[in-house]
């Protein structure tokens, strides 16, 4: 091949690359733009407010769809469409060939169908991209939805949400309580395989001598009974068959074989107590112990519910000082136009209202963000009968109620009923328990062991022997003794479990004090949040009054804009403060009732 005839297929070969590229690209974007989601795809829209004509413009962007694999869009164009483009491309190979050997296809006549045959197939690819963004119906009802967002005369309801609904949620399906509950599961299995101890236990063996001058076959069975007052008792049956040496003679059985049973008994040791049954007796404590473990669960999920719940409240009430305070700027708007158009007053007088009115819708949507996010977060507490989270919308926003004063006298009884209720000291109870069963079986240690063994047998069937010395019944007796002289495991045992028993003490007397220590804080932080939240209202009254005034004396033309500017944002400050104020008497609440443990299953 010849230099120009390379040159020449290099260029065919460009030409086309260039000509699919740019009409496929050209298509990717068409199909980016003409791909926006509807409502019911996979772009979940919020319901606007309802007069959105004052709510401050907001740019709208269109969600980008990303695109399959080309392999997979490629799998899906229609076997039509791809026979159409391959003969498509041979037509605009036909077209360059004819272009270089001087032919009368003109170069725009080859890129023009090149364009053509690109942009068929990104019809195509447009078509797969646009088919695999689109939701179910199923899909789309298991997307998440946001609430939507209130309008400009957003106002708490009387009967909105109770926390009541969101601890009766916690109670009935919060996952990491049902998580908590199941713990039951895990120490009943443990009491369980402590039981296991005290199963019957089948045993049995086969012991042959086949070859050697004595050959002998022994067979046997047996069951095995621990007794649960200490001990065991047994039963089996045995045969022996062949030629025994003599001093193996009670190997041996009559031709129907020896039945035996018997039992042992411990008469010191082992007797009150012994390691099974002290393993039984830890693992049914540790039954109770997973209780206590459960209601520390439960008080503090309900105190973080609580929590989410106040937030959301307070949400709401900021949302509503937003808008009364956007709504004095907007309505002062018109006046202030009216006058400058008059004279009366300067162009920078609208405006700064104007700028003070974008400012106050800012705060708005920062209201609102604020409303939406702790409703999500209150969702994780408040859900439905089949435990899904439900995010509570604006109009379930409730008022704050009104604010109690608890009588100082109450304070001790509640101490008292807290000492009863608190889990920690339950558990400690409980363990004190566990180490009282340590102790005793450390004492039983020290004890010597004496154990009584009584055994009956009685051979079957015809004699082994000429004298039948294993026809008659056989009762066995055997008294066993075993003492350690020393008995160090049994004393330092001892002294390590009384020194935990000290130590459970005093952790026990600093615990009941931190108790009461808990439930007096609580109280006094109750006090001090309910006195806080009274000035803060009757700081907001003042507040009120003299930015009221303030916009009158400028309505007069006695004041400028600034200074009722910061009147009113004096009054806005304070009331947000006023509802932070009520926000921590009502989470001081929550760590009252906490303190108190009263959340119990």
């Amino acid at each position: 091949m010849t230099r120009q005839n390379k040159y020449e297929a290099m260029l065919r070969v460009w030409i086309i690359l260039i000509a699919v590229c740019f009409e496929g690209c050209a298509a990717t974007r068409q199909a980016l733009t003409d791909s926006t989601p509807e409502p019911e795809a996979s772009v979940v829209k919020i319901k606007p407010a309802e007069d959105s004509s004052k709510l401050q413009p907001r740019s709208t962007v269109a969600p980008v769809v990303y695109p399959e694999s080309l392999a997979v869009a490629v799998d899906r164009v229609s076997p039509e469409a791809e026979a159409s483009a391959v003969q498509q491309v041979a037509s605009v190979s036909t077209s360059v060939d004819d272009l270089f050997s001087g032919k009368s296809t003109t170069p725009e006549g080859a890129v023009a169908s090149a364009f053509s045959v690109s942009k068929q197939l990104g019809a195509e690819f447009t078509a797969s991209t646009q088919t695999t963004n689109e939701l179910t119906a199923e899909e789309f009802a298991m997307a998440p939805h946001l609430p939507p967002l209130p309008g400009m005369d957003f106002k708490p309801t009387a009967r909105g949400l109770v926390l009541d609904e969101v601890i009766n949620s916690v109670y009935a399906s919060y996952p990491l309580l049902e998580a908590a509950i199941y713990s039951r599961d895990v120490a009943a299995g443990q009491q369980v395989e402590s039981m296991g101890e005290f199963d019957h236990k089948l045993k049995a063996g086969s012991e042959n001598q086949p070859m050697g001058f004595y050959q002998t076959y022994r067979q046997h069975i047996g069951l095995v009974k621990p007794l649960y007052q200490g001990g065991e008792a047994f039963a089996g049956y045995r045969i022996g068959r062949g030629s025994f040496e003599p001093w193996y003679l009670g190997r041996q059985t009559n031709e129907g074989g020896e039945f035996k049973a018997g039992f042992m008994v411990p008469l010191a040791k082992n007797r009150e107590i012994d390691q099974r049954r002290a393993a039984l007796w830890r693992a049914t404590y540790g039954v109770d112990a997973v209780e206590p473990e459960i209601q520390a669960q439960l008080i503090s999920f309900v105190q973080q519910g609580s929590y989410a719940y106040w937030d959301w409240v307070a949400a709401g009430a900021k949302l509503v000082i937003a808008d009364r305070i956007l709504k004095l700027a907007e309505d002062r708007t018109d006046r202030i136009r009216s006058q400058v158009e008059n004279g009366f007053l300067d162009p920078p007088e609208l405006t700064d209202n104007l700028r003070l009115v974008a400012e106050r819708r800012g705060k708005r949507a920062l209201a609102e963000r604020k409303l939406q996010q702790t409703a999500v977060k209150l969702s994780l507490y408040y859900r439905d009968a089949n435990g899904d989270p439900v995010i509570p919308e604006a109009s379930q926003v409730p008022d704050f109620p009104q604010l109690r004063l608890m009588d100082e006298s109450q304070v001790a009884m509640d101490a008292a009923r807290a000492l009863e209720q608190r889990p920690e000291i339950y558990s400690l109870d409980l363990l004190q328990r566990q180490l009282d069963i340590d102790y005793s079986e450390a004492e039983n240690d020290s004890l010597p062991a004496v154990d009584l063994l009584m055994a009956g047998s009685k051979d079957m069937g015809y004699p082994s022997s000429y004298q039948n010395y294993k026809g008659p019944f056989e009762l066995d007796a055997h008294l066993l003794v075993e003492v350690p002289l020393e008995r160090r495991k049994a004393r330092g045992k001892m002294q390590s479990v009384g020194g935990k028993l000290a130590q459970l003490n005093a952790k026990r007397q600093l615990t009941e004090d931190k108790i009461v220590a808990e439930v007096e804080a609580a109280y006094a932080g109750l006090i001090g949040a309910f006195k806080q939240a009274k000035q803060a209202d009757e700081a907001v009254g003042y507040a009120e009054d003299l930015a009221r005034r303030e916009r009158r004396n400028f309505e007069e033309g006695l004041s400028d804009l600034l200074k009722v500017t910061l009147r009113e944002q004096y009054a806005f400050e304070s009331a947000e403060k006023a509802v932070d104020a009520k926000l921590l008497y009502f989470q001081e609440q929550a760590d009252y009732r906490a303190a108190l443990a009263e959340d119990q299953l």
